[in-house]
């Protein structure tokens, strides 16, 4: 749709068609008004083409309190000379209505010409030239009955006058007939026939000439539905020959008010039907016939033509019968199966039932659970003539309650209850989560619970494992399988000699006297061990200098889980109470480098970390070569100092860390001695008194043992050997000068450190 604004030309508002194309339209909304006394809307159109085609449609709507916009109340096209042409527009409208008129040109195929308007009035007098409608009424009618407007008019109205009726979604409705009350007053009927919901709406009069149009109020037109009840009636009481009933009528579908109440009953398998009118909620059938089913329904009546509604739902009911002589008798199984039940009982006569119309209802319960409320029921009616019936979907294992139940609608037998117990099956699956472990570093401890539904009597637990899944690589996976079986009464179960940090997949099942149930699986994880060392007694150093000592490291074996690193631990060797034993002592789990345990005063430190991959065989280290091994400096031993040297291997799987550590080696403190004597003039002096020295010691020696002592006559003896002499002779030739010299160079050593293996006890 095109929409164009039409030009204001010397006071009036004109659109020339030829400057637009086909179908393109201009709109004037006038503002709403709210008239409600008589009052007429006034204005004056031009349309005009010289060579006579049509400039194209001058249409006027008018829209009520802002709803849609409806149909064309009045329109003209075509050429109409060169000149004015005025029209009247009556609108009959009422408080608190509002309304607004819309003018639209609508451009023709032709588009030649030009379309005017000008001179729009509001006049507070009745128009001349259009009549005025009088207040429109709403219609109320039942659904499915025709539906009648009559529009009352008064004013002067042209032969070619036309009437119509419009809907507010813009259906038109042309009149029915026109009926002439007086010369200026008439009236127009209109019918809507056979109305439903969907034609419920709002509608007015219309009257549409050359000089004008009337229009009326919109008047709503109101389709009632004839009411029928939601329920049935209900049955109070029945006898062999009565039925007392409630009709039940509180709730409908339609629309009331009710006028008036009836009830329509029939055989069901008769022909005939009667009405009863009746003015009360209950009310009673009298002579029925026994042991007969009867249809009842209600009938419910509004106001005006068509105002009964369809028949409400049917209460299907019988007549009373006399009560049953007694229950079924010969209750007995056909069949037992551990899932199924076959009973059969004695054929039933009418001698028995009393009654055409009778049932029989099988009751079986049976217990679900541990507790009294634990229990399941369910009743079953059986077809007629039935005297068998396989109850399915039972509980292996249990006792089932079963009863007969004889009924008609006169009265009910119970007979007596009877048990039978269903055969045993094969156990259900033991619950997984009931499956509850604890796991060391070679043994698991299992427990859990018996199955949910045994089925039976349980004889048995059968538990089989396998390793499936090591990070040791001395665990062959997946491993033999092994089974355990354990009695009835006994749910847990500790396996041992296991293999630490390997995976086990563990399955449980139980047994009845049929076989072996589902199996319950878990996986269970060891845990793992801390590393072992292939060390014996604390092993003696390769080698030993005074700021470094030499180990031999030999590759630990993980158990469970893969060596993850190794370190060597530097500890100074202090007094304590509690000495470290060997193998035996506590490890060091928190990394400290050098420079840490100096500023935290720590007496250890770690000397190296090593990867796995560097010790897959034994090899020697040097604690104190001055290097650095994996970020931790190995700086060099203080000779002052003893150490203790530990060998640590770490193993980390899942989260789970092991540590363990051995004490490999011990470097004793080296011994002080007198600082090196300078050399100085002096020196030969001292070196000639410690050669004397030396030189008398020697013979002193030598005499000692070659002086043989006779003791003769109260006399001792001294005689000298010729070996002594000889060396007296050759120390006293040598002199002290050279050996002096000898011991004056072994002096200057400032340190004698003794390894602690060569150091005798007195």
């Amino acid at each position: 749709m095109h929409v164009f604004q039409a030009m204001l030309l010397w006071s009036y508002l004109m659109v020339n068609s030829s400057q637009h194309v086909q179908g393109q339209k201009a709109h004037i909304l006038f503002q709403t008004l709210s008239e409600n006394d008589t009052h007429c809307l006034q204005f004056s159109y031009f349309m005009y083409s010289r060579d006579g085609h049509s400039p194209g449609t001058l249409n006027v709507y008018v829209k009520v309190n802002g709803g849609p916009l409806g149909s064309v109340v009045w329109n003209v096209s075509g050429s109409h000379g060169r000149q004015w042409h005025q029209v009247e527009l009556s609108v009959s409208m009422f408080w608190p209505n509002e309304y607004q008129v819309l003018f639209e040109a609508v451009v023709s195929s032709e588009h030649r010409g030009y379309l005017g308007l000008d001179d729009i009035l509001l006049l507070n007098y009745p128009c001349s030239k259009a009549p005025h409608f009088s207040r429109l009424g709403d219609v109320e009618v039942n659904a499915g009955q025709n539906a009648t407007f009559q529009c009352v008019a008064s004013g002067k109205a042209s032969e070619a006058e036309r009437f119509l009726m419009q809907r507010q979604n813009g259906a038109i409705v042309p009149a029915a007939s026109v009926k002439h009350i007086s010369h200026r007053r008439f009236l127009a009927s209109f019918q809507l026939d056979k109305v439903s919901n969907g034609d419920q709406d709002f509608y007015r009069c219309v009257t549409q000439s050359g000089r004008g149009s009337g229009v009326s109020n919109f008047a709503e037109l109101i389709v009632k539905e004839p009411p029928t009840p939601i329920a049935p009636p209900q049955l109070l009481r029945a006898g062999s020959t009565y039925l007392i009933i409630q009709l039940n009528t509180n709730s409908i579908i339609g629309d009331g008010p009710i006028v008036r109440k009836e009830i329509e009953y029939r055989m069901t398998s008769g022909p005939w039907s009667e009405v009863h009118a009746v003015n009360m909620q209950t009310y009673k059938l009298w002579h029925l016939d026994p042991d007969t089913e009867y249809e009842i329904n209600v009938l419910l009546t509004r106001p005006g033509d068509g105002g009964t509604g369809k028949p409400g739902p049917p209460l299907i009911s019988r007549t009373k019968c006399a009560e049953p002589m007694r229950a079924p008798k010969g209750l007995a199984f056909a069949e037992i199966q551990s899932r199924q039940l076959t009973l059969q009982w004695e054929p039933l006569g009418y001698n028995l039932t009393r009654c055409h119309t009778y049932t029989v209802t099988l009751c079986y319960r049976y217990a679900v659970g541990t507790g009294h409320n634990q229990t399941f029921r369910e009743c079953v009616k059986m077809e007629r003539n039935a005297n068998r019936y396989t109850i399915k979907n039972l509980l292996p294992y249990k006792n089932i309650h079963v009863k007969l139940i004889l009924s008609n609608p006169e009265g009910r037998k119970e007979g007596k209850e009877m048990i039978f117990q269903t055969d045993e099956d094969v156990p259900g699956g033991i619950a997984s989560e009931s499956l509850t472990f604890t796991p060391l570093e070679d043994m698991i401890f299992l427990k859990w619970e018996e199955p949910v539904e045994p089925n039976g009597l349980i004889t048995q637990y059968e538990i089989s494992y396998q390793s499936i899944e090591s990070s040791d690589p001395a665990v062959n996976v997946p491993g033999p399988r092994r089974t355990v079986s354990k009695l009835r009464n006994e749910t847990y179960h500790v396996f041992s000699n296991l293999h630490p940090g390997t995976t086990y997949l563990f399955s449980v099942r139980a047994r009845t006297g049929k076989g072996f149930g589902q199996t319950a699986l878990t996986e269970i994880t060891t845990n793992i061990s801390a590393p072992s060392f292939d060390y014996g007694d604390m092993p003696s150093p390769l080698g030993e200098s005074e700021s470094t000592i030499t180990i031999l490291l030999r590759p630990a074996q993980g158990r469970g889980a893969p060596i993850s690193t190794y370190q060597v631990v530097v500890e100074e060797d202090r007094p304590r109470k509690v000495k470290r034993e060997v193998g035996g002592q506590e490890c060091f789990p928190v990394p400290l480098t050098f420079d840490d345990a100096m500023s935290r005063g720590s007496v250890h430190y770690f000397g190296a970390e090593l990867p796995p991959s560097s010790l897959t065989e034994a090899k020697p280290f040097t604690v104190g070569d001055n290097q650095t091994y994996s970020g931790y400096w190995n700086p060099p031993l203080e000779p002052k100092k003893a150490y203790l040297i530990y060998f640590q291997a770490m193993s980390h799987l899942k989260g789970e860390t092991r540590l363990n550590c051995i004490r490999i080696a011990r470097k004793a403190a080296c011994k002080e001695s007198k600082r090196p004597l300078e050399v100085s003039q002096h020196s030969e002096e001292m070196g000639l008194i410690l050669g004397i020295c030396a030189g008398g010691l020697v013979v002193l020696i030598i005499l000692l043992g070659a002086i043989i002592v006779v003791i003769r006559k109260g006399s001792i003896h001294l005689i000298w050997s010729p070996a002594a002499l000889q060396m007296k002779r050759k120390v006293l030739e040598e002199g002290a000068a050279g050996r002096a010299s000898a011991v004056a160079s072994q002096s200057l050593r400032p340190l004698t450190c003794v390894p602690p293996s060569l150091i005798l006890a007195p």
